[in-house]
């Protein structure tokens, strides 16, 4: 009988752009993701410069953005995972930043 012993490599980000369409992240394997903005409502909705502020969590297993109270985790990216942010939380959210604390 023979095993097969496989190695797993945790995939973590090292670098991240986003512009107005989309969210680019550099991995530690050499590979890069891309993902629509349209994924993320937060991301979507913030100015560029909220964008720029972001920061790696757990050694790079996700990122966030502070002023966006935003976290995305690559797993999620890798596996094509849109935001899961429900619609009600997103508009208080929304409503929130334009003012309208209702």
């Amino acid at each position: 009988m023979t095993t097969l012993a496989v190695e797993i490599r945790p995939v973590n980000a090292v670098n991240v752009e986003v512009t107005e369409e989309s969210l680019s992240v550099d991995l530690n394997d050499g590979g890069t993701i891309l993902a629509p903005l349209a994924w993320f409502p937060r991301l979507l909705h913030g100015t560029q410069a909220e964008r720029n502020n972001w920061r790696f969590i757990a050694g790079g297993e996700g990122i966030h953005w502070p002023d966006l109270d935003e976290d995305i985790r690559i797993e999620n990216i890798l596996s094509g995972k849109p935001s899961r942010e429900g619609q009600r939380s997103f508009q208080q959210w929304l409503d929130k930043r334009r003012g309208n604390n209702q």
